[in-house]
Formats: C-alpha cells, sequence, structure tokens
C-alpha cells in the first residue's frame, strides 16, 4: 500500500535540514544535505506509518493539502511517499 505525506524540510542553524511532517505527530528527520534528508523522512514515515498500522485500530491521519501547510521562508515542502508491503499475518 502506498502512502503519501507532506514533509516540511528547513535548514537549520546547523547547516543540517530538518524534516517534520505536520500529519504525522513526532516524526522528524535529519540529513546533512537535503537529499539526505528526504532519504531519511522517508524512512521516518515509514517507521511511524509501520508502528500505526500495527495497532488494533489503526487511525491514519489525514493528509494535509501542501497549499494550506504554514512555511517559512525558505522551508521546503516535499510529498514523501512511502510503500508498505503487507504480507499474510500481517495483522496477527
Amino acid at each position: 500500500m502506498n502512502f503519501i505525506y507532506p514533509a516540511v524540510f528547513r535548514k537549520g542553524e546547523d547547516g543540517k535540514y530538518h524534516a517534520s511532517f505536520p500529519d504525522l505527530e513526532c516524526c522528524e528527520a535529519v540529513g546533512d544535505t537535503l537529499d539526505d534528508a528526504i532519504d531519511n523522512a522517508n524512512d521516518a514515515a515509514r517507521s511511524w506509518l509501520s508502528v500505526e498500522l500495527e495497532e488494533e485500530e489503526p487511525e491514519l491521519p489525514r493528509v494535509s493539502d501542501m497549499e494550506d501547510i504554514p512555511a517559512e521562508e525558505g522551508d521546503i515542502i516535499r510529498n514523501i511517499s512511502v510503500n508498505i508491503r503487507f504480507y499474510e499475518g500481517w495483522d496477527e
């Protein structure tokens, strides 16, 4: 199953890119470059979604429209696509 959630990337004072997902509570990532931060954000979102899907009754948050996400000057908003494969017995 494919999930797509927007992430906000911001270059910090440390020179690294920090990513946060407005829809995925406490889901964050950091990378030395924007590409690294995107890769790490993908991993973080995959982990967040995997944990939620393991719940008895998973509640996946509604996806925000990218245009509705507040951003500061210099912020980069990108959709992050996560593909999670379900296997037989995944929900047991």
